[in-house]
Protein backbone atom coordinates (compact mmCIF):
# COMPACT_ATOMS: atom_id res chain seq x y z
CA UNK A 1 0.00 0.00 0.00
CA UNK A 2 1.27 3.42 -0.66
CA UNK A 3 2.58 5.93 1.52
CA UNK A 4 0.06 8.48 3.77
CA UNK A 5 2.91 11.05 4.33
CA UNK A 6 2.32 13.73 2.12
CA UNK A 7 4.60 16.98 1.52
CA UNK A 8 3.57 20.41 1.90
CA UNK A 9 5.59 23.37 -0.56
CA UNK A 10 8.28 23.54 2.25
CA UNK A 11 9.03 19.66 2.11
CA UNK A 12 7.81 19.29 5.41
CA UNK A 13 5.42 16.02 6.01
CA UNK A 14 1.62 16.31 6.25
CA UNK A 15 -0.51 14.84 8.49
CA UNK A 16 -3.03 12.57 6.80
CA UNK A 17 -6.18 14.79 6.55
CA UNK A 18 -8.71 11.99 7.38
CA UNK A 19 -6.77 11.32 10.23
CA UNK A 20 -6.86 14.85 11.12
CA UNK A 21 -10.64 15.07 10.58
CA UNK A 22 -11.39 11.96 11.98
CA UNK A 23 -9.80 13.49 15.33
CA UNK A 24 -11.88 16.64 15.24
CA UNK A 25 -15.09 14.63 14.49
CA UNK A 26 -14.21 13.03 17.60
CA UNK A 27 -13.55 16.03 19.40
CA UNK A 28 -16.91 17.24 18.50
CA UNK A 29 -19.07 14.34 19.39
CA UNK A 30 -17.42 13.24 22.25
CA UNK A 31 -16.01 15.79 23.82
CA UNK A 32 -18.18 18.85 23.16
CA UNK A 33 -21.60 16.92 22.20
CA UNK A 34 -20.92 14.17 24.67
CA UNK A 35 -22.80 11.93 22.00
CA UNK A 36 -23.39 8.69 23.37
CA UNK A 37 -21.72 5.86 20.81
CA UNK A 38 -25.22 4.71 19.25
CA UNK A 39 -25.89 8.69 18.96
CA UNK A 40 -21.98 8.56 17.58
CA UNK A 41 -22.34 5.96 14.87
CA UNK A 42 -24.63 8.01 12.70
CA UNK A 43 -22.53 11.33 12.74
CA UNK A 44 -19.02 9.54 12.56
CA UNK A 45 -21.14 7.51 9.21
CA UNK A 46 -22.13 10.83 8.12
CA UNK A 47 -18.48 12.62 8.20
CA UNK A 48 -16.62 8.92 6.99
CA UNK A 49 -19.18 8.68 4.28
CA UNK A 50 -19.05 12.16 2.53
CA UNK A 51 -15.08 12.43 2.85
CA UNK A 52 -15.11 8.88 1.30
CA UNK A 53 -17.45 10.26 -1.68
CA UNK A 54 -15.39 13.79 -2.31
CA UNK A 55 -11.62 11.39 -2.17
CA UNK A 56 -12.58 8.78 -4.33
CA UNK A 57 -13.94 11.64 -7.28
CA UNK A 58 -11.07 12.91 -6.95
CA UNK A 59 -9.17 10.13 -7.20
CA UNK A 60 -11.15 9.03 -10.49
CA UNK A 61 -13.48 7.41 -8.86
CA UNK A 62 -11.42 4.04 -8.62
CA UNK A 63 -14.50 2.60 -6.13
CA UNK A 64 -18.13 2.22 -6.32
CA UNK A 65 -19.27 5.49 -4.76
CA UNK A 66 -21.65 5.54 -1.63
CA UNK A 67 -24.12 8.37 -2.50
CA UNK A 68 -22.42 10.33 -5.04
CA UNK A 69 -19.54 11.48 -7.77
CA UNK A 70 -19.09 15.35 -7.70
CA UNK A 71 -17.90 16.71 -10.79
CA UNK A 72 -14.22 17.39 -10.52
CA UNK A 73 -13.07 19.62 -13.64
CA UNK A 74 -9.21 19.78 -12.99
CA UNK A 75 -6.51 19.04 -10.35
CA UNK A 76 -7.86 19.00 -7.20
CA UNK A 77 -7.05 19.10 -3.63
CA UNK A 78 -7.99 15.73 -1.30
CA UNK A 79 -6.40 17.60 1.56
CA UNK A 80 -8.90 20.83 0.41
CA UNK A 81 -11.91 18.13 -0.25
CA UNK A 82 -11.07 16.35 3.07
CA UNK A 83 -11.61 19.72 5.13
CA UNK A 84 -14.71 20.84 3.22
CA UNK A 85 -16.23 18.00 3.43
CA UNK A 86 -16.25 17.17 7.22
CA UNK A 87 -16.17 20.84 8.13
CA UNK A 88 -19.67 21.42 5.93
CA UNK A 89 -21.53 17.91 7.83
CA UNK A 90 -20.03 18.77 10.83
CA UNK A 91 -21.81 21.81 10.87
CA UNK A 92 -24.74 20.53 10.08
CA UNK A 93 -24.63 17.97 12.98
CA UNK A 94 -23.49 20.62 15.52
CA UNK A 95 -24.27 24.20 14.85
CA UNK A 96 -23.50 25.41 17.74
CA UNK A 97 -19.59 24.23 17.70
CA UNK A 98 -19.45 26.36 14.49
CA UNK A 99 -16.85 29.31 15.45
CA UNK A 100 -14.65 25.93 17.17
CA UNK A 101 -15.29 23.96 13.72
CA UNK A 102 -14.70 27.14 11.06
CA UNK A 103 -11.34 27.85 13.09
CA UNK A 104 -10.26 24.24 12.45
CA UNK A 105 -11.31 24.88 8.76
CA UNK A 106 -9.55 27.71 8.69
CA UNK A 107 -6.37 26.26 9.68
CA UNK A 108 -6.29 23.43 7.44
CA UNK A 109 -7.08 25.16 4.51
CA UNK A 110 -4.28 27.66 5.62
CA UNK A 111 -2.04 24.79 5.01
CA UNK A 112 -2.89 24.53 1.60
CA UNK A 113 -1.38 26.43 -1.52
CA UNK A 114 -3.95 28.66 -3.08
CA UNK A 115 -5.21 28.01 -6.54
CA UNK A 116 -7.71 26.15 -8.41
CA UNK A 117 -7.02 23.03 -7.13
CA UNK A 118 -7.43 24.29 -3.77
CA UNK A 119 -10.18 26.17 -5.12
CA UNK A 120 -11.81 23.03 -6.82
CA UNK A 121 -11.13 20.46 -3.76
CA UNK A 122 -13.38 22.37 -1.76
CA UNK A 123 -16.17 22.52 -4.03
CA UNK A 124 -15.73 18.87 -4.46
CA UNK A 125 -15.87 18.53 -0.42
CA UNK A 126 -19.20 20.66 -0.21
CA UNK A 127 -21.00 18.75 -2.96
CA UNK A 128 -20.46 15.10 -1.54
CA UNK A 129 -21.23 16.68 1.84
CA UNK A 130 -24.43 18.40 0.15
CA UNK A 131 -25.25 14.80 -0.84
CA UNK A 132 -24.75 13.31 2.63
CA UNK A 133 -27.03 16.09 4.41
CA UNK A 134 -29.94 15.50 1.91
CA UNK A 135 -29.60 11.66 2.25
CA UNK A 136 -29.95 11.64 6.15
CA UNK A 137 -32.78 13.88 5.95
CA UNK A 138 -35.52 13.19 7.97
CA UNK A 139 -34.06 9.52 8.94
CA UNK A 140 -35.12 8.99 11.83
CA UNK A 141 -32.82 10.72 14.05
CA UNK A 142 -34.12 11.52 17.47
CA UNK A 143 -37.33 10.35 17.60
CA UNK A 144 -39.47 10.43 20.46
CA UNK A 145 -39.43 6.67 20.70
CA UNK A 146 -39.17 4.81 23.54
CA UNK A 147 -37.72 1.68 24.98
CA UNK A 148 -40.68 -0.90 26.10
CA UNK A 149 -41.14 -1.10 30.19
CA UNK A 150 -42.28 -4.62 31.63
CA UNK A 151 -43.01 -6.10 34.96
CA UNK A 152 -43.22 -9.68 33.80
CA UNK A 153 -40.15 -11.92 34.24
CA UNK A 154 -37.55 -11.16 31.63
CA UNK A 155 -38.91 -7.99 30.22
CA UNK A 156 -36.52 -5.22 30.59
CA UNK A 157 -36.74 -2.42 33.08
CA UNK A 158 -34.73 0.87 34.19
CA UNK A 159 -31.68 0.09 36.03
CA UNK A 160 -29.73 1.51 38.88
CA UNK A 161 -28.02 3.64 39.56
CA UNK A 162 -29.91 6.48 37.15
CA UNK A 163 -32.99 4.04 36.45
CA UNK A 164 -32.43 5.82 33.20
CA UNK A 165 -34.08 4.97 29.51
CA UNK A 166 -32.57 6.45 26.15
CA UNK A 167 -31.47 6.61 22.50
CA UNK A 168 -34.28 3.86 21.52
CA UNK A 169 -34.65 5.89 18.16
CA UNK A 170 -31.96 4.31 17.09
CA UNK A 171 -33.94 1.40 16.64
CA UNK A 172 -35.83 3.09 14.03
CA UNK A 173 -33.35 4.83 12.52
CA UNK A 174 -33.06 4.68 8.42
CA UNK A 175 -29.88 2.56 7.68
CA UNK A 176 -26.74 3.66 5.55
CA UNK A 177 -26.32 0.30 4.06
CA UNK A 178 -28.61 -2.44 4.99
CA UNK A 179 -32.25 -2.65 3.37
CA UNK A 180 -33.81 -3.41 7.27
CA UNK A 181 -32.59 -2.72 10.29
CA UNK A 182 -34.82 -5.97 10.78
CA UNK A 183 -32.78 -7.69 8.44
CA UNK A 184 -30.83 -9.90 10.67
CA UNK A 185 -33.57 -10.92 13.18
CA UNK A 186 -32.33 -13.36 15.85
CA UNK A 187 -34.77 -15.91 17.48
CA UNK A 188 -34.31 -13.93 20.32
CA UNK A 189 -32.74 -14.59 23.67
CA UNK A 190 -32.79 -17.81 25.69
CA UNK A 191 -35.89 -19.29 26.97
CA UNK A 192 -36.13 -18.45 30.71
CA UNK A 193 -36.54 -22.00 31.91
CA UNK A 194 -33.49 -23.30 29.89
CA UNK A 195 -30.48 -23.78 30.61
CA UNK A 196 -28.67 -21.83 28.36
CA UNK A 197 -30.69 -19.09 30.04
CA UNK A 198 -29.17 -20.81 33.01
CA UNK A 199 -25.36 -20.41 32.67
CA UNK A 200 -25.53 -16.79 31.27
CA UNK A 201 -26.95 -15.88 34.13
CA UNK A 202 -24.75 -17.83 36.88
CA UNK A 203 -21.57 -16.71 34.41
CA UNK A 204 -22.24 -13.46 34.73
CA UNK A 205 -23.25 -13.44 38.32
CA UNK A 206 -20.24 -14.94 39.83
CA UNK A 207 -17.77 -13.24 37.01
CA UNK A 208 -19.51 -9.68 36.65
CA UNK A 209 -20.24 -8.94 40.39
CA UNK A 210 -18.47 -5.81 41.62
CA UNK A 211 -17.15 -7.99 44.37
CA UNK A 212 -16.28 -10.59 41.68
CA UNK A 213 -13.87 -13.28 43.79
CA UNK A 214 -12.91 -14.68 40.28
CA UNK A 215 -12.41 -12.01 38.17
CA UNK A 216 -8.72 -11.08 37.52
CA UNK A 217 -7.37 -8.18 37.32
CA UNK A 218 -6.99 -8.58 33.91
CA UNK A 219 -10.31 -9.10 33.24
CA UNK A 220 -11.14 -6.22 35.37
CA UNK A 221 -8.78 -3.97 33.41
CA UNK A 222 -10.50 -5.41 29.67
CA UNK A 223 -13.92 -4.54 31.12
CA UNK A 224 -12.97 -1.13 31.48
CA UNK A 225 -11.19 -0.79 29.19
CA UNK A 226 -13.92 -1.70 26.78
CA UNK A 227 -16.25 0.31 28.62
CA UNK A 228 -14.06 3.55 27.88
CA UNK A 229 -15.30 5.26 24.52
CA UNK A 230 -13.07 8.40 25.12
CA UNK A 231 -10.37 7.10 23.01
CA UNK A 232 -10.05 2.83 21.91
CA UNK A 233 -12.44 2.85 19.25
CA UNK A 234 -11.36 5.76 17.70
CA UNK A 235 -7.16 5.42 18.10
CA UNK A 236 -7.15 1.44 16.81
CA UNK A 237 -8.37 3.18 13.42
CA UNK A 238 -6.02 6.17 13.15
CA UNK A 239 -3.29 3.78 14.28
CA UNK A 240 -3.63 1.29 12.05
CA UNK A 241 -4.00 4.31 8.82
CA UNK A 242 -0.34 5.51 9.85
CA UNK A 243 1.33 1.94 10.85
CA UNK A 244 -0.15 0.27 7.23
CA UNK A 245 0.84 3.87 5.99
CA UNK A 246 -2.32 4.05 4.02
CA UNK A 247 -2.75 6.79 1.85
CA UNK A 248 -5.60 9.39 1.59
CA UNK A 249 -7.77 7.78 -1.02
CA UNK A 250 -6.87 4.21 0.90
CA UNK A 251 -7.38 5.98 4.39
CA UNK A 252 -10.99 7.31 3.27
CA UNK A 253 -12.19 3.76 2.76
CA UNK A 254 -11.23 2.15 5.36
CA UNK A 255 -13.07 4.74 7.46
CA UNK A 256 -16.01 4.77 5.22
CA UNK A 257 -16.62 0.69 5.43
CA UNK A 258 -15.98 1.05 8.96
CA UNK A 259 -17.84 3.63 10.46
CA UNK A 260 -20.68 3.20 7.76
CA UNK A 261 -21.16 -0.87 8.54
CA UNK A 262 -20.92 0.16 12.73
CA UNK A 263 -23.54 2.30 12.08
CA UNK A 264 -26.38 -0.57 10.81
CA UNK A 265 -25.31 -2.56 13.23
CA UNK A 266 -25.52 -0.51 15.82
CA UNK A 267 -29.28 -0.18 14.13
CA UNK A 268 -29.69 -3.91 13.42
CA UNK A 269 -28.55 -4.38 17.18
CA UNK A 270 -31.19 -1.70 18.73
CA UNK A 271 -33.81 -3.11 16.31
CA UNK A 272 -33.08 -6.36 18.24
CA UNK A 273 -33.38 -4.54 21.89
CA UNK A 274 -36.96 -3.03 20.84
CA UNK A 275 -37.61 -6.51 19.37
CA UNK A 276 -37.02 -8.72 22.45
CA UNK A 277 -37.22 -6.02 25.19
CA UNK A 278 -35.18 -8.37 27.60
CA UNK A 279 -33.81 -7.82 30.91
CA UNK A 280 -30.16 -7.09 31.86
CA UNK A 281 -28.43 -9.34 34.37
CA UNK A 282 -29.31 -6.67 37.47
CA UNK A 283 -32.72 -7.30 36.86
CA UNK A 284 -32.46 -10.99 36.42
CA UNK A 285 -30.21 -12.07 39.25
CA UNK A 286 -32.30 -9.73 41.60
CA UNK A 287 -35.59 -11.01 40.21
CA UNK A 288 -34.67 -14.89 40.06
CA UNK A 289 -36.75 -16.28 42.37
CA UNK A 290 -39.63 -15.24 40.00
CA UNK A 291 -38.12 -16.83 36.55
CA UNK A 292 -39.23 -20.03 36.81
CA UNK A 293 -35.66 -21.61 36.47
CA UNK A 294 -34.81 -24.37 39.36
CA UNK A 295 -31.33 -23.69 38.20
CA UNK A 296 -31.07 -19.83 39.13
CA UNK A 297 -31.33 -18.44 42.83
CA UNK A 298 -32.29 -14.51 43.72
CA UNK A 299 -29.20 -12.17 45.00
CA UNK A 300 -31.33 -8.93 46.12
CA UNK A 301 -28.09 -7.05 46.50
CA UNK A 302 -25.89 -7.80 43.62
CA UNK A 303 -24.38 -5.26 41.46
CA UNK A 304 -22.20 -6.08 38.50
CA UNK A 305 -18.72 -3.96 38.42
CA UNK A 306 -19.52 -1.41 35.49
CA UNK A 307 -22.94 0.96 35.61
CA UNK A 308 -25.63 -1.05 32.88
CA UNK A 309 -26.57 0.79 30.46
CA UNK A 310 -30.29 2.10 29.76
CA UNK A 311 -31.68 -0.06 27.47
CA UNK A 312 -32.21 -3.79 27.52
CA UNK A 313 -30.03 -6.37 26.77
CA UNK A 314 -30.51 -8.25 24.00
CA UNK A 315 -27.79 -7.87 21.58
CA UNK A 316 -25.07 -6.64 22.82
CA UNK A 317 -24.75 -2.88 21.29
CA UNK A 318 -20.75 -2.93 21.88
CA UNK A 319 -20.38 -6.19 20.39
CA UNK A 320 -22.87 -5.77 17.48
CA UNK A 321 -20.54 -2.81 16.55
CA UNK A 322 -17.47 -4.20 16.91
CA UNK A 323 -18.47 -7.04 15.39
CA UNK A 324 -18.89 -4.76 12.75
CA UNK A 325 -15.73 -2.34 13.13
CA UNK A 326 -13.40 -5.55 13.19
CA UNK A 327 -15.03 -8.11 10.37
CA UNK A 328 -14.23 -4.44 8.23
CA UNK A 329 -11.23 -4.06 8.85
CA UNK A 330 -10.40 -7.79 8.10
CA UNK A 331 -12.04 -7.15 4.65
CA UNK A 332 -10.43 -4.01 4.13
CA UNK A 333 -6.95 -5.34 4.63
CA UNK A 334 -7.45 -8.81 3.17
CA UNK A 335 -5.89 -10.21 6.35
CA UNK A 336 -6.46 -10.64 10.39
CA UNK A 337 -3.37 -10.99 11.76
CA UNK A 338 -2.54 -6.81 12.15
CA UNK A 339 -1.44 -5.48 15.29
CA UNK A 340 -2.83 -2.86 17.04
CA UNK A 341 -2.90 -0.89 20.48
CA UNK A 342 -5.31 1.74 22.25
CA UNK A 343 -4.83 3.37 25.69
CA UNK A 344 -7.85 4.10 27.90
CA UNK A 345 -7.97 6.63 30.67
CA UNK A 346 -10.32 4.51 32.56
CA UNK A 347 -8.55 1.59 32.59
CA UNK A 348 -5.35 3.34 33.14
CA UNK A 349 -3.50 1.12 30.67
CA UNK A 350 -2.99 -0.02 26.90
CA UNK A 351 -4.57 -2.66 25.65
CA UNK A 352 -2.43 -4.84 22.77
CA UNK A 353 -3.78 -6.85 19.90
CA UNK A 354 -2.20 -9.11 17.71
CA UNK A 355 -5.41 -9.38 15.84
CA UNK A 356 -8.89 -8.45 14.51
CA UNK A 357 -10.65 -11.47 15.66
CA UNK A 358 -9.00 -11.40 19.15
CA UNK A 359 -9.39 -8.38 19.71
CA UNK A 360 -13.79 -9.23 18.92
CA UNK A 361 -13.54 -12.24 21.15
CA UNK A 362 -12.16 -10.27 23.89
CA UNK A 363 -14.92 -8.11 23.81
CA UNK A 364 -17.00 -10.49 23.81
CA UNK A 365 -15.74 -11.63 27.18
CA UNK A 366 -15.67 -7.83 28.66
CA UNK A 367 -19.27 -7.35 28.44
CA UNK A 368 -19.43 -10.07 30.99
CA UNK A 369 -16.88 -9.33 32.69
CA UNK A 370 -18.62 -6.42 33.38
CA UNK A 371 -21.60 -7.73 34.54
CA UNK A 372 -23.50 -5.73 32.13
CA UNK A 373 -24.48 -8.50 29.27
CA UNK A 374 -25.41 -12.01 29.36
CA UNK A 375 -23.13 -14.14 26.88
CA UNK A 376 -25.74 -14.73 24.23
CA UNK A 377 -26.41 -11.47 23.82
CA UNK A 378 -23.10 -10.52 23.45
CA UNK A 379 -22.23 -13.51 20.86
CA UNK A 380 -25.46 -12.55 19.04
CA UNK A 381 -24.50 -9.17 19.25
CA UNK A 382 -21.02 -9.79 17.25
CA UNK A 383 -22.60 -12.49 15.02
CA UNK A 384 -24.92 -9.78 13.71
CA UNK A 385 -22.05 -6.93 13.30
CA UNK A 386 -20.48 -9.68 11.26
CA UNK A 387 -23.44 -9.86 8.96
CA UNK A 388 -23.82 -6.14 8.25
CA UNK A 389 -19.46 -6.42 7.72
CA UNK A 390 -20.22 -9.16 4.83
CA UNK A 391 -23.23 -6.81 3.18
CA UNK A 392 -21.35 -4.04 3.15
CA UNK A 393 -18.28 -6.12 1.59
CA UNK A 394 -20.46 -7.52 -1.20
CA UNK A 395 -22.62 -4.44 -2.35
CA UNK A 396 -20.36 -1.21 -1.47
CA UNK A 397 -16.97 0.48 -1.72
CA UNK A 398 -15.91 -2.28 -4.38
CA UNK A 399 -13.53 -1.54 -6.68
CA UNK A 400 -14.82 -0.75 -10.26
CA UNK A 401 -13.69 -2.87 -12.83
Amino acid sequence: MSSSVAYASDGAPRANAVVVWDRNAQTAMWDVAQQQPPEQSRSAAMVHGAIYDAVNAIAGTPYQPYLTTPRVKGAASMDAAVASAAYRVLSALFPDQRERLTTQYDEALAGIPAGGSKQRGIAVGDQAASAMIAARKNDGAYGDQTWAVGTEPGQWRPTPPAFASSSAWIAHLKPFLIPSGSMFRTSGPPTLTGKRYAQDINEVKKVGSKTSAVRTEDQTQAAIWWQDRNGGDWEIKRQLATTQRLSTLQTARMYAMVNLSKADATIACNSEKAAWHFWRPITAIREAGTDGNPDTTPDSDWEPLLDTPPHPDFTSGHTCSTGASMSSLTHFFGRDDLSFSAFSPDAGATRAYHSFSQALAEVIEARVWGGIHTRSADVQGAKIGKQVSAYMGTHYFKPRT
